[in-house]
């Protein structure tokens, strides 16, 4: 079952406690930190994207296009709608022949403030393309466009390309296609669930892409791994836990709602999957910030950056310190 991660306090009495689950994979795939349950499926929501990005490199629609790394990155993001994003997006877009009114994601402001307000004080409105899942299904509707496969019907589960990413999700979780549980996500593509070391497994493959047997599926994650790297600020946004983690190119990471995130060390060759069981997902950054101080990660330099950027102490509207947040697992290398 499972355990108390983060408790969070107000003038000393304890006002909230965060449930969850830890799992921490090797070289090899054994588990190695286990906190909580390892065997309920957990839904990947947007942590999944790395992954669903890999069967749009393979299937050479970058290449027939002429999209980039930046392009690949926006593609496994969820975009906060900075201009940044807005600039990728577009150009994804021009180079393909794809609009926006193909995607079935509904039509949004932009998630990051100021660049909301600015839109709104310019008399702009909701549209499709600030969706934040909006590059991952640019991405696929270019791959079904390059492949001839239908594409009004891209995003349901019996769909070719659909399949095809339940497979590679499969293969990169060292997982039985028939284990894996399936649902609808936000944005109305399907969304599998695995536990929580099959996960880990799966970010392990991200980071070390060397382990896996087949050639262009090693080939096809390296490149995603390299565009996470070199454009971490594509794939969240400003003060985003996964791109602050990636100003570290010893980091891969992905977030998703609901207090799921994966994330993974390549020098140390450790795969990474939490899960906050109330879907809090600003937790998610004091759990990772003390799994990295527990496994005693020698970067100091990124831990003191996602100390800077999340700090601990809880402030109220006047800016008064009023409470504070603590860990309070502990992991045990087994």
């Amino acid at each position: 079952m499972s355990e108390r991660l983060i408790e969070e306090t107000r003038n000393g009495w304890l006002e909230c406690e965060h449930l969850g689950s830890i799992c921490g994979v090797d070289g090899s795939g054994r588990i190695v930190y286990a906190v909580g349950d390892m065997e309920r499926p957990r839904f990947l929501r947007s942590a999944g994207k790395p992954l669903q990005a890999i069967p749009v490199v393979r299937s050479g629609a970058l290449e027939h296009y002429g999209l980039h790394a930046r392009d690949l990155a926006i593609m496994l993001a969820s975009h906060r709608g900075e201009p940044v994003h807005m600039d990728t997006l577009a150009h994804i877009m021009q180079s393909t022949g794809i609009e926006q009114q193909e995607l079935i994601c509904q039509a949004s402001y932009p998630l990051h403030d100021q660049s909301k307000e600015e839109w709104i004080r310019h008399g702009g409105y909701k549209e499709k393309r600030f969706h934040n899942c909006s590059g991952k299904h640019l991405g696929v509707l270019a791959w079904c466009q390059h492949a001839g496969y239908d594409k009004a019907r891209y995003a349901d589960a019996e769909h070719p390309a659909q399949q095809e990413i339940a497979a590679c999700i499969a293969e990169m979780s060292m997982t039985r296609p028939e284990e894996l549980g399936t649902g609808v996500d936000g944005c109305g593509f399907p969304v599998l669930a695995l536990p929580l070391p099959a996960i880990a497994r799966a970010y392990l493959h991200i980071a070390c892409p060397e382990k896996l047997a087949d050639a262009s599926m090693r080939t096809a994650v390296e490149r995603v791994r390299e565009a996470m790297i070199q454009y971490p600020l594509l794939v969240g946004g400003t003060g985003r836990l996964d791109s602050v983690l990636m100003e570290d190119d010893n980091i891969t990471a992905k977030g998703g709602f609901k207090g799921i995130f994966g994330f993974s060390l390549r020098e140390e060759q450790l795969g990474f999957a939490v899960k906050i069981d109330d879907g809090n997902d600003e937790e998610c950054a004091y759990v990772v910030t003390e799994i990295l101080q527990q496994i005693g990660y020698r970067r100091n330099e990124t831990i003191k950056r996602l100390k800077e950027t999340f700090p601990i102490d809880i402030h109220n509207d006047q800016g008064v310190a009023v409470g504070s947040r603590r860990p309070v697992f502990r992991l045990e290398r087994g």
